[in-house]
């Protein structure tokens, strides 16, 4: 599913300008995005986010999981975090609703997370 694919391109794009337009395109003005460590809604506070775990997680990537399961406006999905070629240090769970297109909401689950990075 290609808007997956760009969600998870806005997780690993470091460039801020370039991150900024990804947002634009995939996600509504009002998106929110809740996970057990977040809560945001809107671009801004959704970008404050992404730079923070890019921060957090450099040099890392974040890739599809496996399949994407999808039906009428949502999708769920697993990822990973980890180096380009290594084993996922961070593994999660989303559910994403979709409205004209685009992400509006994301619903975050994470199942592997190393210590002291919660």
């Amino acid at each position: 599913m290609e808007i997956i694919q760009k969600y998870l391109a806005t997780w690993n794009a470091t460039d801020a300008v370039a991150r900024k337009e990804l947002i634009a395109e995939v996600f509504t003005t009002d998106v929110r995005y809740t996970d057990p460590l977040a809560d945001v809604t809107g671009h801004e506070q959704l970008d404050g986010l992404l730079a923070a775990v890019q921060g957090q997680f450099a040099g890392l990537e974040f890739r599809l999981g496996g399949a994407v399961d999808a039906h009428h406006d949502i999708a769920r999905f697993t990822w990973h975090l980890g180096p380009r070629d290594g084993e996922p240090i961070v593994i999660g769970f989303d559910v994403v609703e979709l409205a004209d297109g685009r992400i509006a909401k994301v619903f975050g689950f994470l199942d592997k997370v190393p210590g002291g990075a919660a």
